[in-house]
């Protein structure tokens, strides 16, 4: 593996702890608040537990997030800097969050300040397990391959147009809420028994693609779409499964996955308080890579 440079990410990735630590992977923590509280989104989940986070929603509360800093961004770059590693970071989409633009700027003050470092971004123009999936392909290519950082930055910016993932959720209100989607699009979810189904574009924008009606049918759509899509490169076909609290619909998921499509690996996975907070409990989606996000 090519030590000379650290990847990066935040904690929109998704990904568990232990394949963060096994990755040698950095994630920069995110905040949101709960009851007035700050919380910061951790992969070990240190500050607040996703099984009461969901609690939570389910009992009525409201979550909100934040932005990480230009400030923020340049305390988790430096240490690496510091100790003479280049760094790549690859972020949450720009089409969801004005995050990666506190990232390019907290990039390029630390260029003035490091010139003899190579400090360089990937926008995943996706998240969650999606920005898990293309972070865990990249690590996977710079231990495998000894990919250099930009010929790694070169493959993560090609390959992000592939990873597909198409997910459902109960219903729009906390994505409305959040400015995810619109106010037209979050009336299905006053519809008894309707699950939208929603993609994350080339562009990085959360879209309703379908409206589906009942649970089981939404995640065997989530499967049909699947099937259609999945690349049948054997080397990238890790599939990441996330859910917002909902385990036996996931293992449901996993075990359709398995049959069906036969991937080199599947991991499941709960969704973080950050997109958890815009999602609501018991959103679900199967991330791969694809020909195309189509």
């Amino acid at each position: 593996m090519d030590r000379s440079y650290q990847i990066i990410t935040d904690a929109t990735c998704d990904l568990p702890a232990e394949l963060v630590e096994k990755l040698h992977l950095a994630v920069i923590p995110m905040p949101f608040m709960m009851d007035g509280i700050e919380y910061r989104d951790y992969p070990d989940c240190r500050e607040y537990s996703e099984p009461d986070f969901y609690n939570a929603l389910r009992g009525g509360k409201w979550a909100t997030t934040a932005q990480i800093t230009e400030a923020d961004f340049e305390d988790a770059f430096r240490p690496y800097l510091d100790a003479g590693q280049d760094v790549l970071y690859i972020g949450f989409s720009s089409g969801l969050s004005g995050t990666w633009q506190r990232a390019c700027e907290a990039m390029e003050s630390l260029r003035s300040q490091y010139p003899q470092r190579c400090i360089e971004g990937v926008d995943s123009l996706t998240a969650t397990l999606g920005e898990g999936l293309l972070v865990y392909l990249a690590c996977c290519k710079q231990r495998d391959n000894n990919f250099s950082l930009h010929e790694l930055k070169a493959w993560v910016e090609l390959y992000r147009y592939c990873i597909s993932g198409w997910f459902m959720v109960d219903d729009l209100n906390h994505l409305k809420r959040g400015g995810r989607v619109s106010s037209a699009a979050a009336l299905v979810g006053s519809v008894l028994g309707i699950k939208p189904i929603l993609q994350i574009d080339r562009e990085g924008h959360l879209i309703v693609r379908e409206k589906v009606r009942g649970r089981r049918q939404a995640m065997n759509n989530l499967l049909d779409k699947m099937a259609s899509r999945f690349t049948q490169d054997t080397s990238l076909q890790t599939v990441f499964i996330v859910h917002a609290d909902c385990m036996p619909d996931a293992k449901y998921l996993e075990k359709e996955v398995r049959s069906r499509f036969k991937p080199q690996k599947i991991i499941t996975h709960q969704l973080g308080p950050v997109i958890g907070a815009h999602t609501g409990a018991n959103a679900m989606c199967i991330f791969y890579v694809a020909k195309d996000r189509d």
